[in-house]
């Protein structure tokens, strides 16, 4: 037999062997079973869906989406933290008596249904990010973290895109003392 064809057939075997090793195992007894960390961890009672930020040079801007409760009883968040500005607030919009919009601090939280979910909108409830630490420029993703009334988080990413809508009146020194 020749140097090339004792190469090929050692090749050969190397091959069809090496398949048959990863079946093996180091341990005796059934193998065990594989864990996805969606199936070991408990499904949050809050999700966020669709969030997205306004873009902002600076001072601050809203965050807007769904939010979604995976329970049997009403969730309420009550707070919530995010590195890209120095304060979480949460607001709603509501008419003054000559019928304009204005932001106010949403008292309490907001609280979703049992199994249900409640839009977070340009011109209605949304999540104020305060004295922003730098600009949010249209694209770039803004980590938020919720505390629901239970003391549980919730971290989500919203990504940052231009909006020109919703032009409430904002008076800054009426909101920095809660959040």
């Amino acid at each position: 037999m020749n140097m090339r064809r004792l190469s090929l057939l050692a090749a050969a075997a190397l091959l069809t062997a090496a398949p048959l090793s990863a079946c093996g195992s180091d341990t005796e007894g059934p193998a065990a079973p594989a864990h996805s960390p969606a199936a070991a961890t408990p499904r949050a009672a809050l999700s966020v869906t669709d969030p997205w930020v306004k873009a902002a040079k600076s001072g601050m801007t809203a965050v807007f989406g769904t939010l979604v409760n995976h329970t049997d009883k009403p969730v309420t968040v009550a707070s919530g933290s995010s590195p890209a500005a120095g304060a979480v607030e949460f607001h709603e919009v509501v008419a003054d008596s000559s019928g304009a919009t204005k932001m106010q601090p949403k008292q309490g939280g907001f609280t979703v249904p049992a199994s249900g979910s409640h839009r977070l909108a340009p011109g209605g409830d949304h999540i104020m990010l305060m004295d922003l630490k730098q600009p949010v420029e249209p694209g770039a993703e803004i980590s938020l973290t919720l505390t629901l009334s239970d003391g549980s988080t919730v971290a989500f990413t919203a990504v940052a895109k231009e909006f020109t809508g919703a032009k409430e009146t904002y008076d800054p020194s009426e909101h920095h003392e809660h959040g």
